[in-house]
């Protein structure tokens, strides 16, 4: 990115330049360039929230587990290779639908959405990210629904990446928007993934 660096700090003023700079990469892919309407980029209030949403068939993961597909994987390289140009620190969230996790045992889709967040953190520290840059990872299972008249939604499940602004007067990102202030639902806590997690699960059509 023209002009990224420790000295690059995005703001409200310059986040956008980060957006178009994001796109721009993502349609130099034709791969990836087919699946543009699955990622949605939006300059909040808090930062720019990238949105990696699913399809009924599974777009970005396997269809039920934690594990990344080809797509999801050289989507989620080139995010990190560009916001690891940036001082700004970044939250990863997963979500699902609010369709019951299938699987055998008490794995759930706190687990599961924890465990998908936590795939994409992983991959990202791996290819690009700074080891400090991770500043929260959280799995809010169907509690912060995209859709939420339509709870079944294949795009309700997602992982949301968050380039979080740096204030003027510190170096501390400020909390990340989250999905059910723009709903008016109330705010549960998350289940926080485990970096070393290794729990992985099937569901239907999850």
């Amino acid at each position: 990115m023209a002009g990224s660096g420790e000295n690059f700090q995005l703001t409200k003023q310059n986040m956008g330049k980060l957006k178009d700079q994001l796109q721009n990469s993502i349609r130099s892919i034709t791969d990836l360039d087919k699946l543009k309407k699955n990622i949605e980029m939006t300059v909040t209030q808090d930062g720019l929230r990238i949105e990696l949403l699913e399809s009924a068939g599974g777009t970005f993961f396997d269809s039920g587990s934690a594990t990344l597909n080809q797509s999801g994987r050289e989507l989620v390289t080139l995010l990190a290779v560009e916001l690891g140009k940036v001082p700004n620190h970044v939250s990863v969230e997963g979500h699902t639908d609010a369709k019951p996790y299938s699987g055998k045992g008490s794995y759930s889709n706190w687990e599961l959405s924890a465990d998908r967040a936590n795939a994409a953190r992983r991959l990202m520290q791996q290819s690009g990210l700074r080891g400090d840059q991770v500043s929260q990872v959280r799995g809010f299972a169907d509690q912060r629904l995209r859709t939420a008249k339509d709870p079944l939604d294949p795009s309700n499940r997602r992982v949301s990446i968050i380039v979080q602004y740096l204030s003027n007067n510190t170096d501390e990102p400020r909390p990340s928007l989250k999905d059910g202030e723009e709903s008016g639902e109330a705010k549960p806590s998350a289940a926080v993934a485990r970096p070393d997690s290794e729990n992985r699960g099937k569901k239907d059509e999850q």
